[in-house]
């Protein structure tokens, strides 16, 4: 993949203070501060977005019939919609507020409780066939918690409900909520088999989900959306069941590959399924058919220990007593490049044998984003039988390293901070763009898996970055303290790419370390009853 070419001459932007390089900044949206994810649309011009024949249109139409593209914003704001015609000056559409999205019995929202809202939906999928925009209700939305279920009593008055709204978008300029389905968990929500059906992960489990044998986290609950106004869940068939080493443990989000195989991260590793046709399955020795609800596992399964947390945490999940052992590490979100769109550099990607994958994890000390929390090229050779399905404690299988990166020593990494790890990442052929918290948005060029190198990088004061999206050659960011910054990289990043070349980060200003305690200090911390995945706000 070429990287994107400088951008066009336009009024100059003033470029914040911090450490940027190779990148520049076109633009801001501050009202979306506090955004978790961000996705996009394609709207055709002749039917206006109206449901599954939009591709006709994207297809076969001519040049002037050709639709605009959409940017989905989701956050403790609720949605936002954007018209990207001028991508670097979007232009807003409408939103679903989080006041919308409060269920009976919420807590309302006011200045002295300020997390009242709407939380989390940090990888929010689309259905950009049907028009349709997916927000994952995390149990601890409304001032909600992962200690308690919903019914039990609440000191914060919260009802502790998790589950799934989903967002009727074919105006995008008139959003309509259409239906909401309560489920066991909320956290994330991915599209399987072309959106007809949702995989829903989420948070760890209380302690009646340790009675029923959950012994280190929530499963996947699958969610049947062919009626998107009359969902039907089924969390009696929960899917990705003993997949740390034998026990059932957190699993977190879902990746869709070209293919259709749902890639599955979350703490133990990452695995791989079918969810619809007939396929080999290598645990049960035959072929059967694949469904959302009993899909057929392909490969996959933990990391290394060598590039993930487990080297300073071994063992196995438990929910009590505390802490979990975080063996095959604590995977949160993944990607399988294959085909023409992978890096055309090395036929392990073009095969679809190697990995991406983030461990969110931000580690102790001298470990933070040095051995923990970090990007990991893993091969999927050797595990194509059923290796991550049959791993036990005493006889663990582990995916071999390939390569690893992270913004470690000569990147300015403070170690004393909770704000080094890996988060969500975008990719666009061998272009890896990145989002790393308090690390800003890190721009990666893979085509040498063994040595990922970085050709740009985007760490602004008073920023804290949840991800980063490459799209129509910009980079938008969702940053919780900045809104969405919209980026354009640099001639320097090319080169950098052509070379080899990595650019270093220099060290972190005095003004963003400040900036990054008083964070730890008095806005967000690590969840406890996560193992200290995902931030939770407490301001």
């Amino acid at each position: 993949m070429a990287v994107a070419a400088a951008a066009p001459a336009q009024a100059q932007v003033a470029q914040p203070p911090g450490a940027i390089k190779n990148m520049e900044l076109v633009g801001n949206l501050p009202e979306a501060a506090n955004a978790t994810a961000i996705n996009f649309m394609t709207y055709g011009k002749k039917d206006r977005g109206h449901g599954r024949f939009d591709w006709l249109w994207d297809w076969f139409g001519k040049p002037k019939d050709k639709g605009k593209t959409v940017m989905l914003v989701t956050g403790r704001f609720g949605l936002k919609t954007y018209d990207l015609s001028d991508p670097a000056k979007p232009k807003f559409l409408d939103e679903i507020t989080s006041e919308q999205l409060r269920l009976p019995g919420d807590p309302p929202y006011s200045p002295s409780n300020p997390t009242s809202t709407f939380w989390q939906n940090e990888d929010m999928d689309v259905d950009d066939k049907r028009k349709l925009a997916l927000l994952s209700r995390d149990p601890r939305a409304f001032r909600g918690s992962t200690t308690r279920s919903p019914g039990d009593s609440d000191p914060n008055g919260a009802t502790n409900i998790a589950g799934v709204y989903v967002v009727d978008a074919k105006n995008p300029a008139d959003l309509k909520l259409l239906s909401f389905k309560e489920l066991p968990t909320g956290h994330t929500t991915s599209c399987v088999n072309d959106c007809e059906w949702l995989w829903t992960g989420g948070p760890a489990p209380t302690t009646k989900q340790e009675q029923g044998g959950w012994l280190g986290g929530r499963p996947i609950i699958a969610t049947d959306l062919r009626d998107p106004k009359n969902p039907v869940s089924y969390p009696q068939k929960p899917v990705d069941l003993f997949r740390q080493d034998g026990v059932t443990a957190y699993a977190h989000d879902v990746d869709v590959d070209e293919l259709g195989v749902a890639w599955v991260a979350g703490l133990g590793g990452t695995r791989g399924y079918w969810t619809d046709g007939i396929h080999w399955d290598p645990v049960q020795r035959g072929f059967r058919r694949a469904t959302p609800v009993d899909p057929v596992p392909y490969a996959g399964g933990g990391l290394s220990p060598q590039t993930t947390s487990e080297k300073f945490n071994p063992g196995v999940s438990q929910l009590s007593p505390l802490p979990d052992g975080n063996a095959g590490g604590w995977m949160h979100n993944s990607w399988r490049p294959i085909g023409l769109s992978a890096p055309l550099t090395d036929w392990r990607y073009i095969k679809g044998e190697l990995l991406l994958g983030t461990e969110e994890w931000f580690g102790a000390g001298a470990n933070a984003c040095r051995e923990e929390g970090k990007f990991t090229i893993s091969s999927l050779k050797g595990s194509y039988n059923g290796e991550g399905w049959r791993s036990t404690p005493e006889k663990p299988f582990r995916m071999e390293a390939v390569g690893s990166w992270a913004p470690a020593d000569n990147e300015g990494t403070v170690y004393n901070l909770g704000s080094c790890s890996a988060h969500y990442f975008d990719v666009d052929g061998s272009i890896v763009t990145y989002g790393w918290y308090g690390q800003g948005t890190r721009i990666l060029d893979i085509s040498n898996p063994a040595k990922p190198i970085q050709i740009a990088y985007f760490r602004p004061d008073g920023g804290n970055v949840w991800a980063s999206y490459n799209e129509g050659g910009y980079i938008y960011t969702a940053d919780a303290a900045r809104g969405v910054d919209i980026l354009k990289l640099k001639k320097g990043a090319r080169a950098s790419a052509a070379s080899a070349k990595e650019v270093n980060a220099p060290k972190m200003s005095k003004a963003q370390v400040d900036y990054l305690k008083n964070v730890a200090a008095k806005q967000w911390v690590a969840d406890p009853s996560t193992g200290g995945l995902c931030l939770l706000p407490v301001f």
